[in-house]
């Protein structure tokens, strides 16, 4: 079985979103934030396991497809929350305990072209 190609359509992407001020403003080490996303996209992909398109993702384990995006602060990524939860796109809005700080955002695996459009703004982490 061949894999889905990137430009195929029906692509499946795990985009997460990380806020790029933890580390450019605020000091944050580059490792604990990678860890934020981490337990982003792990939460999203547990939160919608027995989805379809989560399943297939799962499925095609050689060939899985994450983007990680920056949004620059905590308002650009609780509005993009907020036009996700609008557009009924499921994801998983991290929140770090016990400071209560949101600091990354997951999409569960969907298809590149359905979710796209909504997150044009935000370009790759740097």
């Amino acid at each position: 079985m061949a894999a889905t190609g990137a430009g195929s359509p029906g692509r499946l992407v795990q985009y997460v979103v990380v806020r790029s001020d933890l580390v450019h403003k605020l000091s944050w080490p580059l490792g604990a934030v990678i860890t934020q996303a981490c337990h982003a996209a792990t939460a999203a992909i547990h939160l919608h396991y027995a989805d379809a398109d989560t399943q297939r993702y799962l499925s095609e384990l050689d060939s899985m497809h994450k983007v990680v995006l920056g949004a620059p602060d905590e308002a650009a990524l609780s509005g993009l929350s907020d036009t996700l939860t609008q557009a009924g796109v499921a994801h998983k809005l991290w929140i770090e305990q016990p400071e209560n700080i949101p600091t990354c955002l997951a999409l569960k695996p969907c298809p590149k072209e359905t979710v796209q459009p909504l997150l044009r703004k935000f370009k790759l982490f740097k």
